[in-house]
């Protein structure tokens, strides 16, 4: 065979190549075909000359022709004159140099006009390979072939043949628009990916991802749309499940989140009791929640919404010994797992038949303790599943976590109440009580401690007959809301009261128990207010040391903030001099002396709060009031907008 002869006869695309890849020799129909002049593609690398997508297939089909004699083949992609691919077999095997002895290969497109499914072959191939599915349309038949692919892609598509309208019919109507839009504009790139649902006969909805490309099939061949297609709908159901595991673990970390928070931040037991049973059984997908607490060695049993309450009432007032699951969780500090009724009666033969285990064949129960084991009990807490139900152990352990956090909380409010309730006497037996006759005078006081946190207060008030027969009456308030507020607080009433029986003067008073103070260091300090006043005249000598000031109410609705000399709180300066100022009661007046938690709190200021409680002292004069009832008035007042501070109320009328 004369190689070079033939070359230059053939009517298709050939070259002849050196072993190396160098371009010996053309035809002017392969130079055409790559889209450049014969004499630029001589003695260049025939791989250089493609274009890049398609250079390592062009270099493997020489590199196997020059390794074997064998004659190899590859499909490849010429470029187009309208930038549509021409797909072509292309053969390559070796030959002699017509003017040698050295061997060169020879590179030829074969006419595949009357065999253009060979052409399709490496598609299916390739497509099948990479688990795919292929379509072929034509658009002057505007029929789809189904080329094949994978095998289970093949089963979506029984007919090897149909027309665009069928296909398009089992597109899902809201994606057949972008469907068209997706063949019409097809170039001879790669188009995007594109998502569609499609509808068959044995499986129902599938979600199938499409990609197309335009190529001519031969150099003289017609035109055709392939359309790769993906089946991703177990991918999509695997995507939507773990999106919806991500989901709901986000979701359970947040309701985790709240849940701590609101325990860490509950202050009461009816609080915690409400944190428990609203979101226990929401944040681990249970079907009821019931919480026992101890007291005094007995249950006392609650439950949320799902669980009705009569069917545990066996439950409420238990003796903690007695053999149930729930009092042996709590005794022992450790967990217990019911998977149903015959799990219950075969451990506890003997327990009390709960009503709820009439659920026992739908249900399964999971008891966590409050405590540890070897602390106090505390109490436990159930969750009711569906029967047979076994929670992980990331979400017992989780579940524990809870528990455990429950039982701080429960003993911090516990600690808490007693504090308050220790402290809150502590304050009371240090309030006076006030004599039942004071000459002249009508008297009232009213207080109420702080129940914010562990907070007491060190208010206090005191009414006394001096020996001159004045009424001697104080009000005031310790730096501070724990019990050495209140301890401090008796240590500067019994001093004022005792100052008060050897020196009639208000501001003299205060002047003493001020250097007493400073001599004691007691770390605090403290507000007053101090009166004498003669109940014959209605004449008041009063004083203040840092105090709200007074409030003076009138009959004709009328009131007066009056600020009184004096000096700074008690206890900080050494050596300050309280001055006096000298005023009347009158018959049909009153005077108002209030600690700062009646007139301030949140959203109100020290001026908003003595105008808003003057203007109630002055309305209960003008109405007839009492002192009792208008100090009552006052008091519930401040305690209606919320006042966080403990407060306390003196009021004074002439009798």
């Amino acid at each position: 065979m004369d190689a070079l002869d033939d070359l230059h006869r053939s009517a298709c695309p050939s070259a002849l190549l050196t072993l190396d890849s160098a371009v010996r020799d053309l035809n002017a129909a392969m130079a055409t075909a790559l889209g450049r002049p014969a004499e630029q593609c001589l003695g260049r690398d025939f791989g250089d000359l493609w274009p890049a997508s398609q250079r390592m297939s062009a270099e493997n089909l020489v590199a196997h022709a020059a390794r074997a004699d064998a004659v190899a083949m590859r499909e490849l992609e010429f470029p187009g004159r309208d930038g549509v691919p021409i797909a072509c077999l292309l053969e390559a095997r070796r030959v002699k140099d017509p003017a040698g002895d050295k061997q060169l290969i020879w590179v030829r497109v074969l006419d595949a006009r009357n065999d253009l499914a060979s052409l399709l072959i490496p598609f299916r191939l390739a497509t099948a390979a990479a688990g795919l599915g292929l379509w072929m349309y034509s658009p002057h038949k505007d029929q789809m072939e189904w080329l094949g692919g994978l095998p289970s892609l093949v089963a979506l598509f029984p007919d090897p043949t149909a027309p665009m309208s069928r296909v398009i019919s089992a597109v899902h109507p809201d994606d057949r628009e972008a469907f068209w839009q997706l063949l019409h504009s097809a170039s001879f790139q790669q188009s995007p990916w594109v998502r569609l649902r499609y509808h068959t006969s044995h499986g129902g909805w599938r979600r199938l991802t499409v990609q197309v490309r335009r190529l001519q099939l031969g150099f003289d061949g017609p035109e055709r749309i392939f359309v790769v297609v993906r089946d991703d709908t177990t991918q999509e159901k695997r995507k939507q499940k773990a999106q919806a595991a991500l989901t709901a673990e986000r979701q359970r970390a947040k309701d985790t989140a709240d849940f701590s928070s609101a325990l860490i931040t509950a202050a009461s037991e009816q609080e915690l009791q409400q944190v428990v049973l609203t979101r226990l059984a929401a944040t681990f997908g249970a079907s009821g929640a019931v919480l026992a607490l101890v007291d005094d060695s007995r249950l006392c049993i609650s439950t949320d919404a799902r669980v009705d309450m009569r069917e545990v009432a066996a439950l409420h007032g238990l003796r903690l010994d007695q053999p149930t699951p729930l009092s042996e969780a709590i005794r022992t500090g450790k967990p217990q797992f019911i998977t149903d009724r015959e799990d219950f009666t075969r451990r506890w033969p003997h327990a009390p038949l709960l009503r709820f285990l009439r659920l026992g064949s739908d249900y399964a129960i999971s008891i966590t303790p409050l405590s540890e084991p070897g602390d106090q009990p505390l109490g436990a807490w159930a969750l009711l599943y569906h029967r047979g139900y076994l929670s992980p152990l990331d979400e017992r352990t989780l579940v524990g976590t809870l528990a455990d956090l429950a039982g701080q909380a429960l003993k911090r409010i516990r600690l808490q109440q007693a504090h308050v309730e220790l402290a809150t006497a502590l304050q009371q037996t240090m309030l006076p009580a006030l004599p039942e006759h004071l000459p002249g005078l009508e008297v009232a006081a009213r207080y109420r401690p702080s129940r914010d946190g562990l907070d007491i207060g060190g208010d206090w008030y005191d009414a006394f007959i001096m020996p001159d027969g004045a009424i001697a009456l104080e009000i005031g308030d310790v730096q501070g809301h724990d019990v050495d507020a209140a301890a401090v607080m008796g240590q500067v009433r019994l001093s004022l009261r005792a100052i008060a029986a050897q020196e009639p003067d208000p501001g003299t008073v205060l002047t003493r128990t001020n250097e007493l103070l400073v001599t004691t260091a007691p770390a605090r300090f403290a507000s007053c207010t101090m009166l004498h006043i003669d109940p014959y005249n209605g004449q008041v000598t009063g004083t203040s040391a840092g105090h709200v000031p007074l409030l003076c109410a009138h009959s004709d609705g009328s009131h007066k903030v009056r600020e009184l000399p004096g000096g700074p709180v008690l206890g900080v300066l050494p050596g300050t001099e309280y001055r006096n100022e000298v005023f009347t009661l009158d018959d049909d007046s009153a005077l108002v002396m209030v600690t700062d938690g009646v007139v301030e709190g949140p959203g109100l200021t020290l001026d908003a709060g003595l105008e808003r409680a003057g203007t109630l002292a002055a309305q209960a004069v003008h109405d007839g009031l009492n002192a009792e009832e208008t100090a009552d008035r006052i008091l519930d007042a401040a305690i209606a907008v919320d006042h966080l501070d403990d407060v306390a109320v003196l009021v004074i009328r002439r009798a």
